[in-house]
């Protein structure tokens, strides 16, 4: 699991290798990550937007953004949790993921950005 921690919040994630998902014959290789946000401030915050660099061997890197996560800006409280599951194609057996997210502090409405630590998307079968 990588694990960031940026202006009082931290992001942990975790992946899976798709099998299921995946068509290794047609180069589609699918993964799961699952990214859980702590926020260990003394205010409340909500994730309003997202920006994901995408890095696949064999492609240019792609860039993904858009409003929350999921098709939600949770609000979260001192300590609190909220995890999420989404997905990543790759025609490549290794690529990487890293980004940010943009939060809000709600006390004052000002924006802050919180790093999303850069992790790897390896096939199994290459690790071999």
């Amino acid at each position: 699991m990588n694990t960031a921690t940026t202006q009082g919040v931290q992001i942990s994630v975790s992946i899976r290798f798709r099998s299921d998902l995946s068509d290794l014959f047609h180069n589609k290789y699918f993964f799961n990550y699952r990214i859980e946000i702590q926020n260990n401030n003394a205010f409340d915050i909500q994730l309003m937007h997202r920006d994901w660099f995408i890095f696949d061997s064999l492609e240019e890197v792609s860039f993904v953004s858009g409003d929350g996560v999921v098709g939600e800006q949770p609000i979260l409280r001192p300590n609190q949790k909220y995890a999420y599951v989404s997905g990543c194609e790759l025609s490549s057996e290794i690529g990487q993921m890293k980004g940010f997210y943009t939060f809000k502090r709600l006390e004052n409405d000002s924006l802050f950005q919180v790093h999303i630590p850069q992790f790897d998307l390896i096939y199994p079968g290459k690790l071999n």
